[in-house]
C-alpha cells in the first residue's frame, strides 16, 4: 500500500505570484469543464453553418449597387480578360466612385456603349468610348490604373494581384517577392517583343509619381 506523506501547510507568504496564479487556473471545477465543452460544441456548430453558407451560392444583397456589376463587365472588356476577381473589383469600384462623384454615371455610359456594339478588343472599345465622349477617357484611365496598378483614389487596394505583375510574371517579380531560385536575378531575362500596336486613347498628362 502506498504511503501518504504528510504535507505541511504552505504559507502564502512563501508562494510566488506566478505559482498562485497557476494554482487558481488549475482549480477548474467539473461545472467549468462541462460549460467549456458545451461552448465548444456550440461554436463548432455555428462555424459549420457559416462554412456551409459560404460554400453555397448567395443571392445578391438587398440594396446592392447595380453599377458595381456594370463595372465588372466593363473591366473585363477593357482588360481583355474573361474573368476578374470580384473582391478586388468591388474594392476598386468603391475607391474609383469615391474619388469622383461622376464616375458612377460614366461607368453606366460605358456599359451601355458596350451593349450597343460588339467590340473585338479593348482597344476598339476604348477608342469608341473616347470618340463618343472625350470625358470617358478619364474613367477608363481610372479603371485600368486600378486593375493594373492596384491603386484607386490614390490608395493601394491590392499589390501582389495587380495585373501589371501578372503580365510580367515570367520575367519580373514584384518588389519584396522572390519566386525564383537563388541568384535568379543574375540570369539573362527573356526577350520581349516590342509592341507594334497604337494607343487606343489620346495622350494624357504625364505625372511623375514617387517610388
Amino acid at each position: 500500500m502506498k504511503k501518504d506523506w504528510p504535507c505541511a501547510p504552505v504559507s502564502l507568504q512563501n508562494v510566488s505570484p506566478n505559482a498562485m496564479r497557476m494554482a487558481r487556473l488549475l482549480r477548474m471545477s467539473r461545472r467549468d469543464v462541462l460549460l467549456t465543452g458545451m461552448g465548444a460544441a456550440v461554436t463548432y456548430g455555428v462555424a459549420s453553418g457559416v462554412a456551409g453558407a459560404a460554400d453555397a451560392p448567395s443571392a445578391p444583397a438587398q440594396g446592392a449597387d447595380p453599377v458595381a456589376a456594370q463595372f465588372m463587365a466593363v473591366s473585363r472588356l477593357l482588360t481583355d480578360r474573361p474573368t476578374l476577381d470580384l473582391r478586388i473589383g468591388n474594392a476598386l469600384y468603391a475607391g474609383i466612385v469615391q474619388s469622383d462623384a461622376g464616375r458612377q454615371a460614366q461607368i453606366s455610359v460605358l456599359h451601355d456603349l458596350m451593349g450597343k456594339e460588339q467590340f473585338s478588343s479593348a482597344t476598339a472599345f476604348a477608342a469608341a468610348a473616347e470618340k463618343a465622349d472625350p470625358a470617358l477617357k478619364d474613367v477608363i484611365h481610372d479603371i485600368l490604373t486600378g486593375w493594373y496598378r492596384g491603386v484607386a483614389d490614390g490608395k493601394v487596394v491590392v499589390y501582389r494581384s495587380a495585373l501589371m505583375f501578372d503580365i510580367t510574371k515570367d520575367a519580373v517579380y514584384p518588389k519584396t517577392y522572390a519566386t525564383g531560385g537563388p541568384f535568379y536575378w543574375t540570369t539573362q531575362p527573356p526577350e520581349v517583343d516590342r509592341p507594334t500596336g497604337h494607343p487606343a486613347l489620346s495622350p494624357s498628362k504625364f505625372v511623375v509619381e514617387p517610388t
